[in-house]
Order: structure tokens, then sequence, then C-alpha cells
């Protein structure tokens, strides 16, 4: 903690924070110094509230030989000099790093560093962790280089309030030295080294969420037939904390005051949200935003997606973001590659006409779906998924084009339309849409490929040149090949709740010649229906742990760049029963 990397910090060069992440695992290591990702956890903010004392101001360590005149005979031993968040570099190593405290004898020429962790003294022999002790004996090769004699250090442990000698020697130093190496010679790697096997590391890790060990070894090995080990674990929070913070009322403004995002119109405060809470901000239509609002966004990564007042999706305005180019080079070597993108969309267009199959056969009834699900499942079965070399793009987009047609005549089986003959369902159409069942299917995939494009942002991907979709100037290509599996299950699914339980009803529309559009009372029932399926709970089909929709959203995104970088043999795209 504390000793992060430089902008300035040379490319083959180890830190002190990097020798204690490799020593503690090198995927960790790769993901946040590589890949440049990181997450925080509630113990990664209590590391940070321990450290906030030794980070406040940088010292400099008193010379070895600074004195210039025979000192005065001190009564008793003289205090020792204490030095707090010390910068030091050596460029024979190619090593540096910042040291929380160094406790220094300027006369004698020693050195003791001490170096604070949050939890408590560990019950094993060296009362140490092997990752503490180098990163210790880090600061130690440090200090000598720089003339001090240093042959011990302690760890001080906060949670117990006790201080652990570690000795310096031989040993200890020569594992140091071979990390400092492997960590500079680590840095130039672009391949991501395999994960930890069921190891009590990953609990507690704030990265796991990102590094999906679990389900990385689950995705190696389902091809081998050896299912005796154990199930994947889920290692991270099943629900997202930060929900977007949508606006739509016209003329409003959005700033902000310390961390907070305000909502104003006419000088009136009508809503507000503490900037932990939210995940990204929708603006719908008139809504203004202030440039001191937008950079905190900015700097905290948390992006903000521009509608028109119909939910035409407009744009996003985001930071920097993961500040690597690996994903998306690996995404545009892919889509150039015929039978890379034939294997990346024969299992994505099967999962979305599975998931159409099962939701009509939920939901449905009459002989309309009864025909339907025979259909697509016909339908299905001849698209054959070990065999993606003979499906070319134009034979995928005219299969998948058939399943829609059978879908889509079956769609109204789905809704109550004998109670509500206004939400009678003929035929899919949009830009405008016709009726008020279309007016609410746009809407929602509107929403989902916000949300899909928010997601593969995020994992460093260009949602705009797809494997599946052909790029085209202006359309999120990736994100609509993203989209297709969670049409039915997501957004189709929100569209027949929202009618079926009554939160939208047929005077929630206006409808003339032109076209259906939705009323302000209807896109606000809406939203709550697509913020409620987001957050409902689902068994994931093939990992078995529960989490939400959104949270699957993102675990799929960060698959699919594994599936790119050649992390994971395939990409399983979840079809419900």
């Amino acid at each position: 903690m504390g000793n992060e990397v430089s902008s300035t910090l040379p490319e083959d060069w180890a830190t002190v924070d990097m020798v204690n992440r490799f020593t503690f695992c090198p995927r960790l290591f790769h993901l946040m110094y590589v890949e440049g990702r990181w997450e925080d956890n509630c113990y990664t903010h209590e590391g940070k509230a321990v450290h906030r004392r030794v980070d406040r101001i940088d010292h400099l360590l008193p010379e070895t030989d600074d004195a210039t005149e025979e000192p005065a005979e001190p009564e008793g031993d003289p205090p020792p000099e204490i030095a707090r968040s010390v910068s030091l570099a050596d460029d024979e190593l190619g090593f540096m790093g910042k040291l929380d405290l160094v406790s220094t004898d300027p006369e004698g020429g020693e050195a003791v560093p001490v170096e604070t962790k949050r939890g408590r003294v560990p019950n094993i022999p060296n009362r140490a962790y092997p990752p503490e002790r180098v990163q210790l004996m880090a600061q130690g090769l440090l200090l000598r280089r720089h003339g001090y004699r240093s042959d011990h250090g302690y760890i001080y442990f906060a949670g117990s309030r006790t201080r652990v000698r570690i000795d310096f020697d031989e040993e200890l130093e020569r594992q140091t030295l071979d990390v400092i190496a492997s960590v500079r010679e680590g840095r130039a790697k672009t391949v991501m080294p395999p994960p930890l096997e069921d190891s009590p590391k990953c609990w507690g890790c704030s990265l796991c969420g990102i590094c999906l060990p679990d389900e990385t070894i689950e995705l190696r090995t389902s091809g081998n037939n050896d299912s005796s080990g154990p199930d994947p674990r889920r290692l991270y929070p099943a629900r997202d904390r930060a929900t977007p913070f949508y606006i739509q009322e016209q003329g409003a403004r959005v700033g902000k005051s310390g961390k907070r995002i305000t909502v104003t119109k006419q000088h009136e405060t009508i809503g507000e949200a503490r900037l932990i809470d939210i995940s990204q901000i929708v603006l719908f239509g008139n809504v203004q935003i202030s440039a001191q609002a937008l950079h905190l966004l900015m700097e905290e990564g948390k992006p903000v997606v521009h509608f028109s007042t119909g939910a035409w999706f407009h744009g996003i305005s985001h930071g920097t973001g993961v500040e690597n180019a690996y994903n998306r080079s690996a995404q545009y070597a892919a889509a150039a590659d015929p039978a890379k993108c034939s294997r990346f969309t024969v299992p994505l267009v099967r999962a979305k006409v599975s998931n159409q199959r099962a939701l009509i056969l939920r939901n449905g009834s009459g002989d309309n779906r009864n025909r339907c699900v025979s259909a697509l499942a016909a339908h299905i079965k001849t698209l054959d998924p070990d065999d993606s070399r003979i499906h070319g793009p134009d034979y995928l987009r005219g299969w998948e084009g058939q399943a829609a047609a059978h879908y889509f005549a079956a769609f109204s089986s789905m809704l109550k339309t004998g109670e509500l003959p206004d939400f009678d369902f003929k035929l899919r159409n949009r830009r405008p849409p016709k009726d008020p069942v279309n007016a609410l299917l746009s809407f929602t995939y509107a929403l989902l490929v916000k949300e899909c494009l928010v997601t593969l942002w995020s994992e460093g991907l260009d949602p705009w040149w797809g494997l599946h979709h052909r790029p085209r100037h202006g359309r999120p290509a990736l994100a609509l090949d993203f989209m297709e599996p969670f049409r039915p299950i997501i957004a189709d699914s929100v569209v027949i709740t929202a009618i079926n339980t009554g939160m939208i009803k047929p005077s929630n529309f206006e409808t003339n010649s032109n076209g259906c559009a939705m009323k302000p009372a209807a896109k606000k029932a809406l939203l709550r229906a697509w913020e409620q399926r987001l957050d409902q709970l689902h068994t994931h089909p093939e990992f078995g742990y529960r989490c939400s929709w959104r949270t699957i959203l993102r675990i799929q995104a960060r698959l699919l760049s594994r599936w790119l970088r050649g992390d994971i043999p395939s990409v399983p795209w979840p079809v419900v029963r």
C-alpha cells in the first residue's frame, strides 16, 4: 500500500509494492501493473486508513556522515531519528519504493524499516507471511544501497498493535532478489499467469471479481471430462452496491457538492445521491451537467450516458478507463479472422434463440406458443455448435432472422392482451415504433445496449468494433453482439412483467399516425422494472452460484476479454431453462 507505480517509472523497473503483490500472487501482480486493473473492497479501504498517517508527508533520510563538529557527550543513548513515507531508488537494482517508516541512527549508520499492515499477527512460525517478509527485505536492500547498515526490520500489525521483528538473513535476501528479477521481467509480459487453484488467498482479494480464478480453471478443464475439482466459488458480492442514476426531468441540471451528485431545477434541489452509490449517470433529453460534476465522474471512472428524450442513444462521456490496449488488440485481430468470428457467433446466437424459446415456454399459452416452441427447437438443431467453420456470417444472420420471425409471431401469447387489448402485438417494428409494445421493446433494447456498452468499455474493449454485427459508423457493433443472448431474458422479460403486472398502462402512451411515444410516467415505471430485473438474483448456468443479472453481464464481458486473449478456450453464454 502506498508504493504505487509512477507514470515516470522506467518500463523494466520494479517497486516495493510490486514485490509484495508478485509474492502473494503473480496473476494479481499482472492485473494491477500490466493490465492496470484495480477495485477497492472493505479490506483495501481499511488498509488505506491505516496508512493515512504515514503517507501524509514525504520525509528524507538523514545523512549517515552529516556531523561536521564533535558532538557533545550525550547523557544516555540518543533517541533514534524517525522518517516517514521515504522514497528511495537504486539504478543498479532497477528498483524503487516508498518506505512507511524508517528508524535511523545516523552516527551508527543503522536504519530499521517498519512496514504497517492492517491485520493481526498471523499464527504461523515466522509470525509474518512471505509477501510481507519479502517486502520488508526489499526495503532493507534499498537502505543498504544508500549507505546504511540494515540487518532487520519490523512489521507493525495494526489489528493487534504488535511489532514483529524480521531478520534479513541470506535466504530471505536471495529470495527477494529473485522476486525483483521476476517482477522486472513480468512487466513486459502480456500473457496472464494462471490463477491460483482453490486458494484461500482469493478470499478477500479485491481483484477476485476481475481475476475470476475458479471460473477460469472451470472453463480450462471443462473439456477434460474431469469433474473431480471443487465447484467454482463466488468470490465477489452477488449484487453491485452502486447502481445507475437516471435523470429524465427536462430542464434539470446535474452538479456536485463534495462527493455528492445533485440534481436541481429552477434553483431547487429535486434529487441527489452519494457518488459511492452511483455506477453511472444516465441523462434523457434536455438535461445539463456541469463541468465540475463531469470531471469528478471521469476521475472516479463513472460514465455519463446521453439519450434523447425518446431514448435514442447519443453517446457516452467517460474518463480514460482501462489504460492498456491488449484487449482491444486481441479484439481487432479476432474481428479480422473469419474462423474466430464464427466460433464467437455460433454459440452466441444459439444461446439467444434458446433463451427466446425458454421465455415463450415459461410465459406463453395457446396454439401460437406451442407452434413457436416446436419451431424454435427444430431450428436450434439445424445449427451445429461443434462445427462453426461451416457457418458464414450471412448464413448466421439469416438463421437468426428466421428464429426471430417465429419468436415475435408468438410474442403476444405472453401478454395479457385479453385484459389489455391496447397491448395487442402483431409485428415487431421500430424507428419509430407504431404501438405500445414496440415502444416498450425499443426502450428496453436501448437500455440494454447502454448497459452492454458501459460493461464492455469498462473491460477495455471497443464497443464499436463487432465480431458478428458489421462495424458501421455510429453503431456500437460489439455491444449489439454482446446483448443478443440477453435480449429475451432481460429486455423482453421486463416488458412482459411491466405489462402483465399493470406497472405500465395503456394511458401511459401517446399514439398517432406517425408512431407511438411513451409518457414520462411510463418511462419511470419501466426504469423501475428494469432495475428490479438487473438486481434479481439468478443461478449462473455454468458456474452454479447465484448473482444478479448485472453481475452476470460483467462476468460475461470479462470472460469475453479472456477468450480474446487466449486465457480460456470458449465463452459460455447463459442459457436459462
